[in-house]
């Protein structure tokens, strides 16, 4: 395949970039047995919670994942704050302060206007 007619160097790198905030909800390895009552308890609770986030207009959207390649991974959120205060709300959730779901964040940039929500 050619490559002639196709940028190269700076001409790949966006001039502006969106940044987004990424919490990845994970289960840890040594996640504490739950009844499933008290499952079903935690459940109703941190779906509450990140419902009242997203009213409060913080978290942007999130969901659960499926065929993932590592069942570890649970859910990703995408909030509209920085890090530090995403990972603050995050580790807020009452599944994280149960100990069934860990968190790992990171900023997300992604070229300007590539990526929608729904709402901003």
């Amino acid at each position: 395949m050619s490559t002639e007619g196709y940028p190269f160097g700076d001409a790949l790198v966006p001039d502006r970039f969106d940044e987004h905030t990424i919490v990845f909800l994970v289960r840890p390895n040594d996640a504490p047995g739950f009844t499933e009552e008290e499952l079903d308890r935690l459940q109703a609770e941190h779906l509450t919670y990140l419902r009242d986030l997203q009213r409060e207009g913080v978290l942007i959207a999130n969901g659960p994942l499926d065929e993932q390649t590592d069942e570890r991974l649970r859910g990703i959120s995408i909030y509209g704050v920085p890090l530090n205060r995403a990972l603050e709300l995050a580790r807020a959730d009452p599944m994280v302060r149960a100990g069934r779901l860990a968190i790992d964040g990171a900023r997300w940039l992604t070229p300007e206007g590539t990526a929608s929500f729904g709402r901003r």
